[in-house]
This record gives structure tokens, sequence and C-alpha cells, in this order.
């Protein structure tokens, strides 16, 4: 593979985007689903783009666009957008919105939507078994995908020629949120018969091989008894058990294939990073962040609430199978438990890549977590384009990021377990607030939201251990507590400790202040302040307003003998 064009390296634990030969942070966003058909208007919202700090931009291609007339591609209009994008330096990542968009078949072209001979749909069953046409092509139909896959290869060929040399297009998505609503699973004659044949050997055994060490956990949870299954003799519902589970699966098999055959074809003319993305799924809704919105936008606890067939985590494994020219499988993450999606689509050292997610502050502020702890390559807050660069939340946490990408490019390729990401909300009133506790180095790290006399704010940031108890921390709205690993230490403190800002020209920390007392309460604690600390009345400022938000900070312990005392 040429080693110029956008590509993942491997990491200890992930992998990193690659673009003109150098690691690539995506400060990125997603625009509206319309915004990138017209050169005009991504001409007029690139500034705002660049003053929000943004460095990529997510649009969507789609296959009613480019193939209008079967056999006949049209690129202009994207090639406009990639000159212009170019022209203020942001690349793209760009989603293929080809059979599959939303569990539907809305972009593709007129000629594959009025031929329901040549590209017949799914059909499913409503209450009182009346049957009822989606206009969703069936996953498995053959001429449906091999359509597509021309197109998206002559998308692709077409991105190699107009923009190999320049890396304006760094990543493709392949399709979106693909599955099926409302029903579980396809109720044509076609899917009935499939549906009662034997699971296809390949995907038992795959899945019987990865189920001890390497198959996702929450496959694991759901189908616990899987390897006391002969391969070749059991059916859908055999082995998955009967009704939704097992018509889930059936489907994942199907879309999986389906997106794999599409995603071949690029790869094949093109070979950059390719994933898809996944319409999140929920088992308890407890878990969801919904702050009053009801749990419906939570994505659906049932398979046809959710997209049926779809690469939640625990149909990822089948999906893996069956695309291999996917490097990744991002998840759309608005209002699940962050952190816990992050975990689950990091499995097995899966680079992490969030497309869509919220663009306001409780959004903005979780971008820490996935950039430092689970190493993310970009987070992607969707409808960016529809908000001035001075009001949107993202502007002041890009802005920092960005002076900081460096550094934290570096850490990911040779130490991510050296740093560590966190946020806070909103105060409130009703739950109770756990610190964040990381073991970096020799130390014991606990973080808080920062002290004021009156109430405190948000926050959000990052800590990088640096070696020898020097620590790097980024963000503002907390503090760090030090304490020493060693059971013998007697004493933890700060040694010395700085306020830094990077230089704009080498990307190097510079010293700004060296910070001591009231900063660091003494030794006992560093604090990173917010913008307006609240001091509740009090009439001594003794917490100051956050500057540069980059700081260095020294623990140190002591080990006392007996005769000290």
């Amino acid at each position: 593979m040429n080693s110029q064009i956008p590509h993942l390296r491997k990491t200890p634990t992930s992998s990193q985007l690659i673009v003109k030969g150098k690691p690539f942070l995506m400060l990125a966003g997603e625009l509206h689903n319309s915004s990138l058909s017209s050169p005009s208007y991504m001409r007029s919202i690139l500034p705002n783009m660049k003053d929000m700090h943004m460095n990529t931009l997510l649009g969507s291609v789609t296959w009613e666009m480019i193939e209008p007339v079967e056999g006949s591609f049209d690129f202009s209009v994207l090639d406009q957008v990639i000159l212009d994008c170019r022209e203020f330096d942001i690349h793209l990542v760009l989603l293929w919105f080809g059979s599959f968009k939303n569990a539907l078949s809305t972009y593709a072209p007129g000629w594959v939507k009025k031929d329901v001979k040549r590209f017949p749909r799914v059909h499913t069953l409503e209450a009182g078994g009346v049957r009822k046409t989606l206009e969703l092509v069936s996953p498995f139909c053959e001429e449906g995908w091999k359509a597509d896959a021309k197109a998206f290869a002559a998308l692709m060929k077409h991105l190699k020629e107009f923009d190999g040399e320049h890396s304006t297009v760094v990543m493709v998505q392949v399709e979106n949120e693909t599955g099926l609503l409302g029903d579980s699973r396809d109720r044509s004659r076609v899917a009935d018969e499939l549906f009662k044949k034997p699971v296809p050997d390949d995907v038992m055994s795959h899945l019987q091989s990865k189920f001890d060490e390497d198959i996702h956990p929450l496959f694991k949870k759901r189908f616990p008894k899987l390897k006391n299954h002969v391969s070749g003799t059991v059916t859908w519902e055999e082995v998955f058990g009967k009704g939704v589970d097992a018509e889930e699966m059936f489907m994942a098999n199907a879309f999986s294939k389906y997106v794999g055959h599409v995603a071949a074809a690029g790869k094949t003319e093109y070979p950059i990073p390719l994933y898809t993305n996944v319409w999140l799924n929920f088992d308890d809704p407890s878990t969801l962040d919904l702050q009053g919105l009801p749990v419906v936008v939570g994505g659906g606890a049932k398979a046809g609430i959710y997209p049926s067939g779809g690469a939640v985590p625990h149909t990822m494994d089948l999906w893996k199978l069956h695309t291999p020219a996917l490097d990744f499988i991002s998840p759309d993450l608005y209002f699940h438990d962050y952190e816990q999606v992050c975990q689950q689509y990091t499995h097995q050292n899966q680079p992490l890549f969030i497309p869509e997610q919220r663009r306001d502050e409780r959004g903005a502020r979780r971008i820490w977590l996935a950039y430092a702890s689970y190493c993310a390559m970009g987070c992607s807050p969707f409808g960016i384009d529809s908000l001035p660069a001075s009001e949107s939340p993202i502007t002041k946490h890009y802005a920092l990021l960005e002076s900081v990408s460096n550094i934290v490019l570096d850490v990911k390729a040779t130490r991510p377990q050296e740093m560590k990401g966190f946020y806070f909300d909103e105060l409130s009133d009703t739950q109770a607030e756990k610190p964040w506790i990381f073991t970096l180095g020799n130390f014991e790290l606990t973080i808080e939201r920062a002290f004021v006399f009156g109430k405190a704010g948000p926050g959000a940031g990052m800590v990088i251990h640096q070696g020898e108890g020097k620590f790097l921390l980024v963000g503002w709205g907390f503090q760090v507590t030090f304490r020493s690993t060693d059971p013998k230490a007697t004493f933890t403190g700060i040694l010395y400790s700085e306020e830094k800002s990077v230089d704009k020209e080498t990307g190097k920390l510079r010293t700004e202040k060296v910070m001591n007392g009231d900063e660091t309460r003494s030794g006992s604690f560093y604090i990173m302040p917010n913008e307006d600390p609240d001091y509740g009345g009090f009439p001594i400022a003794v917490t100051i307003p956050c500057r540069t938000m980059i700081a260095e900070c020294t623990a140190y312990s002591v080990v006392e003998e007996e005769d000290d005392f």
C-alpha cells in the first residue's frame, strides 16, 4: 500500500490515522445531511468551521447524486467541494449514503427505487399480520449489492485520481446506520426460506472459535451456550433462541455481507480507511443520559425499534466476519453512557472514532474522555454547520485540543496508558458525585471538581504522565490530588508547578508562570480553575480564573525512617 495515502498505523492499544506521512488528530464535525450537495453553501460555511478549530468535516456523498442514470457518473459537485475544503486546509470524511441510510434506502437513485423486480424490497408484518413494503432494498438482493458496489468503486476510483496526491479525503464511511426498523426481520418469501436453513458454517466456526477469548462480552452474555451447538445442523432459532434474538442475528448476517461486498469493491480501488457507523441499542434504560427526554431517543431496547441487523455490540463479531475491508466500526453516541460505549467499541483494540455525537456543552465535555482515555482518532458533533463558532461550545474545547495535539499524538503512539480524560457536568443537587481516580506512574491521582467558595462549575480535561512524577494538566474546572503508591511513603506533595502555554510556531510548551501558594493550596492539590469561579460572596479572590488551561506539575513523596519522626 502507498504509505503516502491516508492509512492506519498500529499503536500499543489502538491505531492512529496517518495523513501525508504524519499522525493526524481529527477535530471533526458532521454536517447536516444535505450540506455537501451544494458547493456554494459549503464555501459559505468553511470560514465558520475554521473559526471553530475544525480540521475535518464529515459530509454525505449519495448514490442518487453521483449515478442518477445507471452507468453514468457525475462527480462535479463533489470535486468542487473537495477543492474548496483543500483551500481552507480542511479534510473530509465522506459518508457513502448508498443502499442504506438510517435503515432505509431513501438515497438510492430512482432507477433502483422504481425497479422492485430487480431490486426487491424488505417486507415487515404490522399488527394483525398486515404486510408492509418498506423503502428498503432487501439485503438478500445480489443485484442490489452489485449495483451499490459498482457505484462505490467508481467513487473510490475517482477519489484516488482526483485527490490521491492531496489526501483531502482521509476516510470514507460505508452506508449509514444500517438495519431494519419496524420489525426484527424481513418477512419476504426469500427471507422466510433462508431463515429456516441452518446457520452457515462460516458463521458458526467464526463465532465458536472466538468465543473463549476474543468474542465481545455482550455477545457472550446474550448467547452463553453458543459452543454447545454443532455447526451445519442447527437453525438460527436453535442457536440464538426463538424470537427477536435469532431474527436480529439473521439480519445482521445479511446486512453485513451486503455491506462487506460494497466495502471490498471500494477498498480495491483506493485503500484508504473505511468504516461503518451504528445506531445504538440499549439493554438498561437507566444507563441513558436523557435529562428528561423520552426513552425512545435512546435508540431502543428491542431489535426493530433500533435497526435490526446493525453492528451493535452483540452483533459486532458477526459484522467483522463479513466486512474485512472495513477498518473499524463506529458508534453514533448521543444519549448512552459515554464511557461504556467507548469501552464497547474499543474491544480487542479496535480504533475509536465517534462519527456522530451531541454538539452541546454536555457533548463537548465528553470528548476529552474519548481522545485521552480511549485514544479516539476523532469525535464529530452532528449538525455543526448550523451553529456559529462564537456560540458553539465545541470552539473552546477544540481550540485547546488543537494547541496540544502534537503532544497528544505522541503519547497515543508510544505510551497511551499514561493519558486519561475526564469531565464534570453541571453540579447536581440530587446525585452523589464520585471523583475520577487514576494510577499513573508511581502516583494515584484523584481528580475532583475545582474548589470554589460558591457553587462549583463544570469542567473537563486530561492528564498526561510525562515520567518521574511530572504531569501535564490540560483543561479547566478540576483539581488534582496526588498520593504515592509506595506503601512506605509518609508524605506526598507537589514539588514544583508551572502554568504553561504552547508556542504556535514550534508546538513546544513554554512557561508562563511559576505556581504555588493559593494555586496549589500550599502544595496539597493543583487546581485548574474555571473561567469565572463563583466566590459565593467570599470577599477574598483566592481562586484565580483560568488563563492558558495548561499546567505542568511535579509530584513527590518521601519515605521516613523511625528516627526521622
